[in-house]
């Protein structure tokens, strides 16, 4: 590929540059974080055609994160013994990769809304994350 072209992809750039690709870094961060308290899953999103030339969106919309999911945290002090799943999404990126304006208003409305919402890089921006609100409440 020699030179960066302005049509290559993040992904497309990273691997050039000996780097890993953001679906590496997602396939990575679902395995290893989800377990115990915490599922994450794959959000594709996007448009096709369906057998008749309509557009059928999928996702759950534009500008959702690659991980959706949810970690179980037990909660208040009255409340011992329940528990809620807090929902989760990470938008996953490469080192250099950069939030479009509808990635960072979703993460925004979910932390909005009481969710964890963020962006990793790796593993351990995920676990750190999905972290952030503790098991124990």
């Amino acid at each position: 590929m020699g030179q960066a072209c302005a049509g290559c992809t993040a992904d497309q750039r990273a691997v050039e540059q000996g780097g890993v690709t953001e679906q590496q870094i997602q396939q990575q961060i679902r395995i290893a974080c989800s377990h115990g308290q915490t599922r994450l899953f794959r959000n594709n999103t996007g448009t096709l055609r369906d057998q008749h030339g309509r557009p059928v969106q999928f996702g759950l919309c534009k500008g959702s994160a690659d991980l959706i999911g949810w970690r179980t945290i037990t909660i208040t002090p009255e409340m011992v013994g329940q528990q809620v799943a807090v929902f989760a999404s990470i938008e996953v990126k490469t080192a250099t990769g950069r939030l479009r304006p509808e990635q960072q208003q979703w993460l925004d409305a979910v932390q909005a809304a009481g969710g964890i919402a963020g962006v990793a890089r790796s593993v351990e921006d995920a676990e750190a994350l999905l972290t952030s609100v503790t098991a124990d409440g």
